[in-house]
């Protein structure tokens, strides 16, 4: 037994030292001899992004292979950057190991446009490379560039512009610091991109509201006030803070096209079939034939827990009136104002949530307890 331990401990010896780092130093090198050769899309290709377009190809980018002094295997990257751009911040469009092509999706290409900080609906100009190594993603080396082929650009955006309200309201309404510029600013937000017509609701928890109008939640620049009339005539320079009479949960529209706005105070409700006072009589009905919600500072949701009726129906309305009403034309959840009737699936307990804090995105939710 000890001549086979012995023996091999001999063995173990002998494999170590033919493993020793010297053979490892004499291992060749892996070096790039080709770079890879951008060949599609062409120089000087144009691209006209659009939403609805989303999940179609933009481009194919087509390249030829590397060629490394070995058999190896072969990484791929896509990159774009600002024409003229080092490359340092460039976004990635797609990664291969094995082909020599990488689909690339209109919302792949517009992210990375974004993300680059070119405007919506503006043609800027980028430059696209092929980047070639042998390794993995996090040890890559050997790393070789293709040519550079320049493409145009007009990305697209989803979001609406945004107007911020800023005021004396600010820190009784639950928003963060009185007149002081700031992410936490409520909010209102043009039906599309390049429109002007903005809306939103903001909660106003003081006596005597005052506010202005900001194009950006960081600073004063370029805000909106009154005009001096107060007959809700927006004005740049010279301008002046609305005032309001009272304090309240106040729809506000303004318009910097016609430079106009309104403010419309609000008190929520939900009537209908399902609620336990049926639809109100009448072309409006009276007081106290809807079921009232209660803001939540917390949440800035309307809310209420009530018994609702299994298949029956409900609507959002405000000030005990048809003027102003949401219901849901999609059963999805959100709201459209003078919408579809809301048809309730079993009869309980439910609390009910109305959420207008995010400007011309209004949310609801029925929860059962």
């Amino acid at each position: 037994m000890k001549n086979i331990v012995k023996s091999l401990f001999v063995l173990l010896s002998v494999f170590a030292i033919s493993c020793s780092t010297d053979d490892v130093q004499d291992r060749p090198v892996i070096q790039g001899v080709d770079a890879p050769v951008l060949t599609a899309p062409e120089d000087g290709n144009t691209y006209t992004l659009l939403p609805e377009n989303m999940d179609a190809l933009a481009e194919r980018f087509v390249w030829t292979a590397a060629n490394y002094n070995g058999n190896v295997a072969i990484n791929y990257s896509v990159e774009m950057d600002l024409t003229g751009g080092d490359f340092s911040n460039a976004q990635v469009l797609g990664g291969t190991s094995s082909d020599l092509q990488a689909p690339v999706t209109v919302e792949t290409l517009n992210n990375a446009c974004t993300a680059l900080g070119a405007n919506p609906y503006e043609a800027s100009s980028f430059d696209v490379r092929v980047v070639s190594s042998v390794g993995s993603n996090s040890t890559a080396y050997s790393p070789m560039v293709s040519n550079i082929v320049t493409i145009v650009i007009t990305p697209y955006t989803t979001e609406s512009p945004k107007l911020y309200v800023i005021g004396n309201f600010l820190s009784g309404s639950g928003y963060g610091a009185d007149w002081t510029p700031d992410a936490s600013l409520p909010a209102l937000a043009s039906s599309g991109y390049g429109l002007t017509d903005f809306e939103g609701y903001v909660y106003m928890n003081v006596t005597s509201p005052e506010f202005k109008l900001l194009p950006t939640n960081s600073s004063f620049d370029g805000d909106y006030g009154d005009d001096g009339t107060f007959t809700g005539a927006l004005l740049q320079d010279g301008e002046v803070n609305v005032q309001l009479s009272a304090g309240s949960y106040y729809k506000i529209n303004a318009n910097t096209t016609t430079m106009t706005y309104t403010t419309t105070a609000t008190q929520w409700a939900v009537t209908g079939s399902a609620t336990t006072l049926g639809w109100p009589a009448g072309p409006d009905g009276t007081d106290g034939q809807d079921v009232d919600l209660t803001y939540n500072t917390a949440t800035k949701k309307w809310e209420v827990i009530t018994t609702l009726t299994g298949g029956q129906e409900l609507k959002f309305r405000a000030n005990n009136a048809w003027t102003l009403n949401y219901g849901d034309d999609g059963a999805d959840g959100s709201l459209n104002e003078g919408g579809a009737n809301i048809t309730i699936a079993t009869t309980g307990s439910y609390l009910i949530e109305l959420d207008l804090s995010n400007p011309r995105e209004y949310t609801y939710t029925l929860t059962a307890q």
